[in-house]
């Protein structure tokens, strides 16, 4: 998600400025609130970001602000939307292209943390960094979203296992998911706490090689 626009204004409305300007349509100003909000958390050891400097960010009053989010959950929910929708989106693509289940698993974890490191504000997000302030049901709905990252990887690592003759291929996969699950979370951690210095694709072939060995990408 980029950052905000450079052209954003001081009102909300759909008409054009004294300095011939056009003001951001309402849905557009949702849109520029979200990645005004990406971008502040992508600074290295941000604090909690208030409304009111999300607010001097995008040069409007908080209460415009709340015209389009009813709380900072909501806003915290549409980058959550964001996340969900981008990541489970390719996987859906990986699922429907990639015929080997091993290397579709390793696909997954690549393009989970590919994601991460793109965007490093939204990774804040997902290990929970950004969310500690704020209300436990964003937290709960981040957890549901690894869950679902651990479900995928479990559907694959069974037809894996299945196809290689393993005695107890739904045990296998459901420790083998948890572990390669817990192996993404905490790569993303230490990107996010790092103040992104550590990729979190670092050494990744190698890791993917101890993880879920015998695919070729």
């Amino acid at each position: 998600m980029a950052g905000p626009s450079a052209d954003a204004t001081h009102d909300d409305g759909g008409h054009v400025e004294g300095n011939g300007r056009k003001r951001p349509k309402p849905g557009e100003r949702r849109v520029q609130i979200l990645q005004a909000l990406a971008t502040m958390l992508e600074q290295p050891g941000a604090e909690r970001v208030t409304t009111a400097a999300l607010a001097a960010r995008l040069e409007v009053s908080e209460a415009a602000l709340y015209r389009h989010f009813a709380s900072k959950a909501q806003m915290f929910e549409g980058l959550i939307e964001f996340i969900e929708q981008a990541v489970f989106g390719l996987v859906n693509q990986l699922g429907e292209r990639e015929p080997d289940a091993m290397v579709r698993s390793r696909k997954l974890v690549t393009l989970l943390l590919q994601f991460g490191e793109k965007n490093p504000g939204m990774t804040r997000v997902m290990v929970g960094d950004a969310l500690v302030y704020e209300n436990e049901r964003l937290q709960q709905r981040m957890n549901l979203f690894f869950d679902k990252i651990e479900s995928a990887l479990r559907q694959n690592l069974r037809e894996a296992a299945v196809v290689v003759g393993a005695a107890t291929p739904t045990v296998d996969a459901q420790a083998d998911a948890s572990v390669v699950t817990a192996f993404c979370v905490g790569r993303l951690q230490r990107f996010a706490r790092s103040g992104f210095k550590r990729s979190p694709s670092e050494s990744l072939e190698h890791s993917l090689a101890l993880l879920l060995p015998g695919a070729h990408l």
